[in-house]
């Protein structure tokens, strides 16, 4: 991982509110196997007691253990939110990853094309000919941002596309 992008993640995880840290929290507990344990002795325990299997409890919750369902629904609803806030800040930070990559990968891009030109002049003053090497013009013209975004969003529209036009003469 780069440093720019841990620097990044550790910004991101600093600028998290108290409650998002919470529940951050809370959802590292709940996905690990401790609480899983906990959840499946709390249940065998509940539904052995209550089946009157242990001397000296009184049965609170016979068959069909509807304070058990009635706790386990609850406990449902709370673990689903606490996860949904998780992943909501996880996909946001997600989110501006992927921007964070696509203006890096613009920005080596040009650097590439004009790598591409600089070498290009050297080989002409070399007499190398290269004006028989379209891929070569094709990759110094650079690529497109908006054309290969327009012809995404006709793609997921379900148009007909042609995305293997990706280089633009007007992308310098």
């Amino acid at each position: 991982m780069s440093t720019i992008v841990q620097s990044f993640e550790a910004k991101e995880m600093k600028k998290r509110p108290y409650i998002i840290k919470v529940a951050d929290r809370f959802t590292t507990f709940f996905g690990s196997v401790w609480f899983l344990a906990f959840n499946v002795f709390l249940f065998v325990f509940w539904i052995i007691a209550n089946l009157g299997y242990i001397s000296g409890i009184v049965v609170f919750d016979p068959f069909p253990f509807f304070f058990l369902t009635t706790g386990v629904s609850l406990e449902a609803i709370i673990l689903t939110i606490i996860v949904l806030v998780s992943q909501q800040r996880q996909s946001q930070v997600g989110k501006i990853r992927e921007e964070l990559d696509m203006q890096v990968n613009k920005i080596a891009e040009k650097e590439i094309s004009k790598s591409l030109s600089i070498l290009k002049r050297i080989a002409e003053k070399q007499g190398i000919n290269l004006s028989e090497d379209t891929e070569l013009d094709e990759m110094i013209k650079g690529i497109s941002v908006s054309y290969i975004e327009r012809k995404l969003e006709e793609q997921l529209a379900g148009k007909p596309n042609n995305l293997h036009l990706f280089r633009s003469v007007n992308s310098k």
